[in-house]
C-alpha cells in the first residue's frame, strides 16, 4: 500500500482525499492544513488522522493541494525528503521558480506529477488515444472551448495570476497532450465582459488564444468565466482525413421531445462533477506509476511548458502580437 499525505484541506484537497482513502493499493496517511479544523473533520470524513506538516513528509508520497504560493516550498521539501510528489497546478506562477524548483526535484531524484486532470478524463483521454492512432490523420485544426458557469469573486483573481495561468492553462495543457509536437507561436486577444471588478483587480474573464506548432497545425482557445448553460467543456480536432470530437457531459442522456422541439439534461453544473472520473484516474496513475518505478505523466516539465505558453498568452495580450516561442 503507497502511503499518502494530503497538505490542503480545501476544495481540491477534499476530492484527493476521498479519492485516496477509496483506493485500493493506497492508504491515506493524514490531512495537513494550517487551519487545524479544516484537516480534522476531512481526516475524520476519510478515516484518517489529522497530521501537523512535517509529519505529512512522512509518507511514502504527498499529494500537495494547498494555495499556489506553498507549492514549489513544499514540492522541495518533498524533495529532500526522498518522497514522491504530487501537485496540483500551478507549481508555480514564477517560471524561474518553477525552473528552480525542477532542479531541485531532479536532484532528488524523486517523481513528481502535476496535476492537470483533464488528460484523464475517459472522454478526452479517449479522443487523444484516437488521435494517436491516426484515426483522422493529421491533426490540422483543435478548437478547445471552456466556460465556467460564473466568474470566481475579484478577491480570487487578484491572487490566481489570471485567467491565462489560473483557468486557461488547463486548456494549454491539453493542447500540448493532443498536438504532440512544439508549439513556436501564441497570440492572444482578450475582454472583460462579465464582472468589471475583474477588470478592476486587472485581469480579463473572456479570451481566445490562437498556436501554432512547428508543422503548422494550429489550435484555438476559447475561454469565458460565465457560461449560462453550465459548465461547458468540448474538444474538437479537424484531421486530414477526419474530425474527433468530445462535447458536454449531462447528468442522463435522456432526451425529451415535443412541439417546442428536442431537451436534454442540462450539462453538468461545474469541475467538481464534470471531471469526478478524470480526478479518480489520475490518482490512479500517479500510485501505478510510484508503485512501478515509472516516471509519471504529467510531469514537472509539462507544468513548466504550460506556464510558458501561459506567459506567452499574456505578453501577447499586452503586446498586441503574437509572441514567437
Amino acid at each position: 500500500m503507497l502511503t499518502i499525505a494530503v497538505i490542503g484541506a480545501g476544495r481540491i484537497g477534499q476530492i484527493h482525499a476521498r479519492n485516496i482513502a477509496a483506493h485500493p493499493a493506497a492508504r491515506l496517511a493524514g490531512v495537513s492544513d494550517l487551519d487545524g479544523g479544516a484537516a480534522a473533520r476531512l481526516a475524520e470524513a476519510c478515516g484518517a488522522p489529522a497530521v501537523s506538516l512535517e509529519a505529512a513528509f512522512g509518507a511514502d508520497a504527498v499529494l500537495i493541494a494547498s494555495p499556489t504560493p506553498t507549492h514549489a516550498d513544499y514540492i522541495e521539501r518533498a524533495a529532500a525528503a526522498g518522497r514522491a510528489v504530487f501537485c496540483e497546478k500551478p507549481i508555480d506562477l514564477s517560471v524561474a521558480r518553477v525552473r528552480q524548483c525542477l532542479d531541485a526535484v531532479s536532484r532528488a531524484g524523486v517523481p513528481l506529477m502535476v496535476g492537470f486532470n483533464r488528460r484523464f478524463d475517459p472522454h478526452f483521454a479517449s479522443l487523444q488515444r484516437r488521435l494517436a492512432a491516426g484515426e483522422i490523420g493529421r491533426a490540422e485544426l483543435v478548437t478547445i472551448l471552456s466556460r465556467d458557469p460564473s466568474p470566481p469573486q475579484p478577491s480570487y483573481v487578484a491572487a490566481s495570476g489570471g485567467l491565462f495561468r489560473d483557468m486557461m492553462i488547463h486548456d494549454l495543457d491539453m493542447a500540448r497532450f493532443l498536438l504532440d509536437a512544439p508549439i513556436v507561436e501564441v497570440f492572444a486577444t482578450a475582454s472583460c465582459l462579465v464582472d468589471l471588478d475583474i477588470g478592476a483587480a486587472g485581469d480579463v474573464d473572456t479570451a481566445i488564444v490562437s498556436l501554432r506548432t512547428a508543422g503548422g497545425a494550429l489550435c484555438q482557445i476559447s475561454n469565458s468565466r460565465r457560461a449560462t448553460y453550465g459548465y461547458d467543456q468540448r474538444i474538437e480536432v479537424h484531421g486530414s482525413a477526419g474530425l474527433l470530437r468530445a462535447g458536454n457531459v449531462t447528468a442522463t442522456t435522456v432526451e425529451v421531445a415535443t412541439g417546442d422541439g428536442f431537451r436534454t439534461d442540462p450539462v453538468l453544473p461545474f469541475f467538481l462533477e464534470r471531471y469526478a472520473a478524470a480526478y479518480r484516474a489520475e490518482l490512479d496513475a500517479f500510485v501505478t506509476a510510484v508503485s512501478g518505478g515509472t516516471p509519471p505523466a504529467p510531469g514537472g516539465e509539462d507544468g513548466l511548458a504550460a506556464l510558458e505558453l501561459a506567459d506567452a498568452a499574456a505578453l501577447s495580450l499586452r503586446t498586441g502580437q503574437p509572441v514567437r516561442l
